[in-house]
């Protein structure tokens, strides 16, 4: 009985839809026709996302309403459309997934009676809208309505954040773990950031996320009761308060009952919906690049990411070595020699290396000037760890001390809020960086969303559930690995922070402070240098134990962190992922798990023509499903007609360099 209803309603909703499509429908297909959008206006603006002739996007709508009364849809009509075709192509200064990024697309404008106007661009891989206001004065935003229908019952991966009576639940450092179900279930009482990925029971799968968030909050969605998500947003901030702690941060105190107060003519972020017919379609999709707004640093030869070291994770617990470990001088040379020994660009100097509330002043066991003289003698830079209250309030003093230091690169930490006054934070300190030369990575706090694009300094960020939480739960699986790259990743780099020398099968984890392990296997580990994007990559180890490892270290060393080109080879949300990516016509391989066991096929058909390879294969030793830490490096010659089977170990993975 409850299917017949069901269906009734589903039948019910195409019918109306069809009947509406008759009259005053708008239409904008992508280059290829696969992909098209209808757009109307009926009492409420709505659009449907159609793909090889199926419905996949039902009847939604798109509204903004403004606080004194104003909105898209009220008293409103469409005054006039236009479509044109775009084939393009973006430089990427730092490219994630390929350095030249081909930007085709065909863009529905459509005008408004009132000051309003829409942008819907089609591409091949997926659908963006924006709204564009044209207000003389400035506007204050009451909310915003962007629904997302979807025929039949279709299920999701949700980083779900429930609500709570006694915390605002917006106040968040986005690092969940995802959860699978249904959206008729997904309840109207929690909220989840994007990206999210939409399951229909068949394909193509679809991710909601944004791109070009600019002076505007960011985009959660709640449930509907139905196979539907509606947008919801923080609201302004009125009062905030400071909670004065080792991590102190500026907490929400009172929001206002309107989103955003904001100019009156300006383009608002895009919704993104991308589209992939097969799960490996995903992970190499870069439209939220395409759509964000181009580069506001007009010189961008000095920005220059690379590997990098950090101790935060196993807390300086460096043994067999002359000196008592700890945040001093000594330990942090020692980290400088890990690596010039090994092909590190920087070392990370992270928290506790200055009085967190104070970046002008340094802890009297570390001796800077002497720590900067032989980073520069090793030729190794230097990186350090900031709070962001405390950048935000020492912003122009602390950046000058940066430069006198040689410093090219900083994280700022604890923001953990995406309302308007924190967006317009990460703006400021981006600029900020850029005119001092200075590369930015931004943690505790939401995905980039095409920020990168628009300040290439910001080379990355956190926003994603890392190796940290192995210090003190089991969030970090080889479960929660396969989901990344088709979910937060799709959003911009993420820093996870890889390289756990100590190796655990899901029986035998443990947290254990100071000697932290991960989940899965050693090689599991160094695939995520290939299949995460993360142009300023982060090897979380302990360096005594590397010491003792070189050939791994070597080749951990050698891997590049931008990139010429990507290929997903193959790829099952949540399973199992193969991608190679090119640099300088070298090409790197990674390949990894979830718990299950596997034999995956690797086809080296994307090589060149004629051209042989020294292939440098570090995978999963012959133990390795009871002792993780088990590997095997190998070398071989390999061409374009040849291919290999590679066993993964449950939790496991492999890298492959091929160097012509």
């Amino acid at each position: 009985m409850k299917f017949k209803n069901y269906l009734a309603v589903f039948l019910f909703t195409i019918v109306s839809a069809i009947n509406v499509w008759a009259k005053d429908t708008l239409q904008v297909c992508s280059p290829s026709g696969k992909i098209c959008v209808k757009v109307w206006m009926d009492k409420k603006l709505s659009y449907s996302v159609w793909d090889n002739n199926q419905l996949i996007v039902a009847p939604s709508f798109i509204d903004m309403i403004l606080q004194d009364g104003k909105t898209l849809s009220l008293n409103n009509s469409i005054r006039s459309s236009s479509v044109k075709k775009i084939s393009d192509t973006i430089t990427s200064p730092v490219p994630e997934k390929r350095k030249i990024i081909p930007d085709v697309y065909n863009e529905l404008s459509i005008k408004f009676k009132q000051p309003f106007k829409l942008q819907f661009r089609a591409y091949d891989d997926g659908v963006a809208y924006r709204i564009i206001t044209g207000f003389k004065d400035s506007i204050i935003i009451k909310d915003e309505v962007a629904d997302f229908n979807f025929p039949g019952e279709s299920s999701g991966y949700f980083q779900e954040i429930p609500f709570n009576d006694s915390t605002d639940m917006f106040q968040t450092s986005f690092e969940n773990v995802y959860t699978f179900k249904k959206l008729s279930e997904f309840p109207i009482s929690s909220i989840a950031y994007s990206p999210i990925l939409i399951v229909p029971k068949s394909n193509p799968k679809i991710a909601i996320t944004e791109s070009d968030l600019e002076d505007y909050p960011g985009m959660f969605v709640t449930g509907a009761g139905t196979a539907s998500l509606k947008a919801v947003f923080a609201h302004y901030p009125l009062q905030e308060k400071i909670n004065w702690a080792l991590y102190s941060q500026s907490l929400v105190a009172k929001r206002a009952d309107y989103i955003a107060r904001t100019k009156g003519t300006r383009t608002f972020p895009w919704r993104v919906l991308m589209i992939a017919e097969e799960d490996k379609d995903l992970p190499s999709n870069d439209m939220v690049y395409r759509l964000a707004s181009p580069s506001r640093v007009a010189d961008v030869s000095w920005i220059k990411p690379g590997n990098i070291t950090d101790e935060w994770i196993i807390d300086l617990n460096l043994y067999n070595v002359p000196f008592k470990a700890g945040r001093n001088t000594a330990s942090y040379k020692y980290y400088i020699d890990f690596a010039k020994r090994f092909g590190f660009d920087r070392i990370m100097m992270d928290a506790g290396w200055s009085d967190n509330n104070d970046l002008l002043k340094v802890v009297p066991e570390i001796d800077m000037d002497t720590l900067v003289a032989y980073a520069k003698k090793q030729g190794v830079k230097i990186a350090v760890w900031t709070q962001a209250l405390t950048l935000n309030r020492q912003l122009d003093s602390a950046l000058d001390q940066f430069n006198k230091w040689g410093i090219d690169f900083i994280m700022t930490d604890f923001i953990d809020r995406d309302d308007q006054v924190a967006v317009d934070f990460h703006q400021r300190v981006a600029e900020a960086c850029a005119k001092h030369k200075i590369m930015i990575m931004f943690h505790g706090t939401y995905p980039p969303k095409g920020f990168n694009r628009t300040y290439p300094n910001a080379v990355t960020r956190e926003a994603v559930l890392g190796s940290e939480y192995n210090m003190w739960s089991d969030k970090p699986s080889p479960d929660h690995d396969l989901l990344l790259p088709f979910t937060r990743m799709l959003a911009g780099a993420m820093d996870y922070e890889p390289g756990m020398l100590i190796n655990m099968t899901k029986e035998n984890f443990r947290n254990i402070n100071g000697y932290v392990m991960s989940q899965g296997t050693r090689c599991h580990q160094l695939a995520m240098l290939a299949v995460y994007d993360n142009p300023m990559q982060f090897f979380a180890g302990n360096p005594s134990q590397g010491f003792t490892e070189p050939a791994y270290m070597e080749l951990w060393g050698s891997i590049p962190t931008t990139w010429d080109q990507t290929i997903i080879l193959d790829a099952k949300v949540g399973e199992y992922i193969i991608t190679a990516r090119e640099k300088d016509g070298n090409w790197y391989i990674g390949g990894m798990s979830n718990w299950s066991e596997r034999d995956l096929p690797v086809n080296f058909d994307f090589l060149d023509e004629g051209s042989k390879y020294k292939a440098t294969i570090c995978k999963d030793g012959m133990n390795a499903e009871r002792y993780a830490s088990d590997y095997i490096i190998d070398s071989l010659t390999v061409t374009k007609k040849d291919n290999m089977q590679m066993h993964l170990a449950p939790g496991g993975g492999f890298l492959i360099k091929l160097e012509k």
